[in-house]
């Protein structure tokens, strides 16, 4: 909820929900900092997860990071200046049989090629 609110988790929210749960503040900064579905830091509106475990890797996965990396003009983790995109390189998507895979807002995108990425971000662009 508190990451639907800000879009991110601020420390001192994630230190409030700790106390409402009667939990110490460390164990829940740790869980906010080890799944990847949160986030500590302001992201852009789109987050694109690209998965880069071994069978997204073997089909091109980590070649079309780096070719988001380049078209955005960011690196991993980092968010666009205008604030629309935050890519990140993420495990296991759960669907390796369509590798490559991608995630967006939380619908996946598989079988990726760097045109199926152009159009997806003129669409996003376009959505904003």
């Amino acid at each position: 909820m508190v990451q639907g609110e800000y879009g991110y988790l601020p420390e001192e929210a994630v230190c409030e929900v700790s106390e409402i749960l009667g939990m110490s503040s460390a164990d829940a900064l740790a869980a906010a900092s080890f799944y990847t579905m949160y986030s500590t830091a302001p992201q852009g509106k789109y987050v694109l997860d690209v998965c880069v475990t071994l069978s997204c890797s073997l089909m091109g996965g980590e070649h079309l990071l780096g070719y988001l990396s380049n078209k955005l003009g960011i690196g991993v983790g980092e968010t666009t200046p205008d604030g629309l995109f935050t890519l990140r390189a993420v495990q296991c998507l759960g669907s390796c049989g369509k590798a490559p895979v991608m995630m967006v807002g939380g619908r996946y995108y598989d079988e990726l090629t760097p045109e199926k990425i152009d159009a997806l971000l003129e669409e996003l662009r376009k959505n904003r």
